[in-house]
């Protein structure tokens, strides 16, 4: 099946897609949401989160430095995770909704890792690099 990796590789970053389109339509709100998870300062850290949702995306799509956008798009998940997703820091039914998050993240984090070691497979078809997937 020729089409599937590539719609695989928009699957995956397609959470990233729609949130760094949101958050650049709509600006004022991307500061505001950095600045509600104690991010400072808000305007860089909404910056920062567009040009890594956009760009990062753009690289696994394209499948051009897979290993730099799929790595700087699971830094920006690990982030959000860790400032979030706090389940340790919750109780009762925000800790349930947190905790479902966090592992939801956490594998959204091993999907662009799988999708890095394909990749980097595919490159380098003889070494052992990346090559152990069991």
């Amino acid at each position: 099946m020729p089409g599937l990796l590539p719609l695989a590789r928009i699957a995956l970053v397609s959470a990233f897609l729609v949130g760094g389109i949101q958050k650049l339509a709509d600006f004022p709100a991307a500061v505001a949401e950095q600045a509600h998870f104690g991010l400072q300062p808000a305007w860089l850290w909404a910056v920062a989160a567009i040009v890594v949702e956009l760009g990062g995306s753009a690289l696994v799509i394209a499948g051009r430095c897979v290993w730099l956008g799929a790595g700087s798009l699971g830094v920006l998940t690990t982030v959000s995770m860790l400032v979030a997703n706090n389940f340790w820091a919750q109780g009762g039914h925000d800790r349930f909704i947190a905790t479902n998050a966090f592992f939801e993240h956490l594998g959204l984090i091993a999907g662009l890792v799988l999708v890095t070691m394909l990749f980097l497979r595919k490159q380098n078809p003889g070494s052992q690099g990346g090559s152990d997937v069991r």
